[in-house]
C-alpha cells in the first residue's frame, strides 16, 4: 500500500493510524500547490479530486477520504482495536465522531488556510471551531480518549486537526480536558512516530 500525503494535513490521520497499527506502507509526499508527488507523478491523475489522502491498495485500487482510509487500515490490524468490532455499537460510535470531526471541526478550519478569505469569515470560523472545542472538551471530561480508555481512529484523526489550533494562534487553555488529551495523545510512540517522520515532532 502507498499513502499520499501532505506533512501536517488532515493526511497526518491516516499515517498515525498505520503507525499505531505497525503497519509496512510506502508514502509519496504530494505538492499541493502544483499538484505533483514526490516522484513526479500527476496527483490529478492519481485522485482526480486533487487533495490527501489517497491510499493506493495492493490490488490496485485506490481509495480516497480520509474517514474511510483510517477506518480500512484499522482493519488490517484488529487486533490494535484501533477500531471496534464490526456491527458493534462502538463501531458506530466511532464513526459518529469521525463524521463530526470531519464536518463540524475540520472544515471550520477551512477560511483560516485561505489568505484571501474576508475577515469576517475568518472570525465566524474561529467562533464556530469554539463552539465545537466546548463540546469536546465536555465529552472528554473523565476519559482519556474519545471513546475512553482505548485509542481509536477518532483519536487519530482529532489530534492532528485540534493541533491546527497552534498554527492558527487559537488558544485552547479554556479547554482543559482537550489540553490534557493533547498532551496525552502526543506522546504516544505511534503518534510521535509519524509526526517525526512529516518533520512535525516539535508541532506535536
Amino acid at each position: 500500500m502507498k499513502l499520499y500525503f501532505s506533512p501536517g494535513a488532515c493526511s497526518l490521520a491516516p499515517r498515525i493510524v498505520a503507525c499505531e497499527a505497525g503497519l509496512e506502507i510506502d508514502y509519496d509526499k504530494v505538492n499541493l500547490k502544483t499538484q505533483t508527488t514526490a516522484s513526479g507523478r500527476d496527483f490529478t491523475r492519481i485522485n482526480p479530486k486533487g487533495y490527501v489522502p489517497a491510499l493506493a491498495l495492493d490490488n490496485g485500487e485506490m481509495l480516497t477520504e480520509g474517514v474511510a482510509i483510517v477506518q480500512f487500515l484499522a482493519d488490517q490490524a484488529p487486533e490494535k482495536e484501533l477500531m471496534p468490532p464490526h456491527g458493534s455499537m462502538d463501531r458506530y460510535r466511532v464513526q459518529e465522531w469521525l463524521g463530526f470531526i470531519s464536518t463540524e471541526v475540520h472544515k471550520n478550519f477551512w477560511p483560516l488556510w485561505k489568505p484571501t478569505a474576508p475577515d469576517t469569515a475568518r472570525q465566524m470560523a474561529v467562533e464556530s471551531l469554539h463552539r465545537r472545542f466546548a463540546y469536546i472538551d465536555r465529552r472528554l471530561e473523565g476519559r482519556s480518549y474519545l471513546m475512553g480508555d482505548r485509542f481509536t481512529v477518532a483519536d487519530a484523526y482529532c489530534f492532528p486537526v485540534l493541533n491546527w489550533s497552534h498554527f492558527h494562534k487559537i488558544d485552547l487553555a479554556a479547554y482543559p480536558h482537550i489540553v490534557a488529551f493533547m498532551n496525552r495523545v502526543g506522546a504516544r510512540s505511534g503518534v510521535r512516530e509519524a509526526f517525526q517522520a512529516e518533520g512535525l515532532l516539535k508541532a506535536a
